[in-house]
């Protein structure tokens, strides 16, 4: 036990309180920097993107608004077409009915049934000065 031990441990440079404060607050203030910049920097590119999106959307609606005019012309082409096509079924259906054969014969072709009597429409006005001639010889 009576061994050689150091009298002292060796002396290491003490640092005043002072300078270890500002090596902290040093610390600090460069995280909060870095921070700070990077912060920056997302806002940046999260301002660009917005903004290029909103040019895209703004540049996007004349082409939507044509597309949705042409969209409507088309539905009114095809409300027509499918009014036409049942049109035409319901003749279709009419000229192979036996009920109908005689009529769709005469609608077909240029031939009449003798049996139907001519209608002749006059007007009224080539009526009446032919009716005011023959009464004003009468008297």
């Amino acid at each position: 036990m009576n061994a050689i031990q150091p009298s002292r441990p060796p002396l290491q440079p003490v640092e005043s309180r002072r300078v270890a404060q500002s090596r902290h607050r040093q610390k600090r203030n460069r995280a909060n920097t870095a921070i700070a910049l990077e912060t920056t920097a997302k806002l940046t590119v999260n301002i660009l993107l917005s903004s290029a999106a909103i040019v895209a959307l703004v540049q996007l609606l004349p082409y939507h608004k044509s597309v949705q005019t042409k969209l409507q012309e088309i539905r009114g082409q095809v409300q027509q077409k499918e009014e036409r096509v049942n049109r035409l079924q319901t003749d279709f259906g009419n000229l192979f009915d036996p009920k109908q054969a005689k009529t769709n014969m005469q609608d077909l072709s240029s031939r009449v049934d003798p049996a139907r009597r001519k209608i002749v429409l006059l007007d009224k006005d080539t009526q009446e000065p032919e009716e005011a001639e023959q009464a004003a010889s009468s008297p």
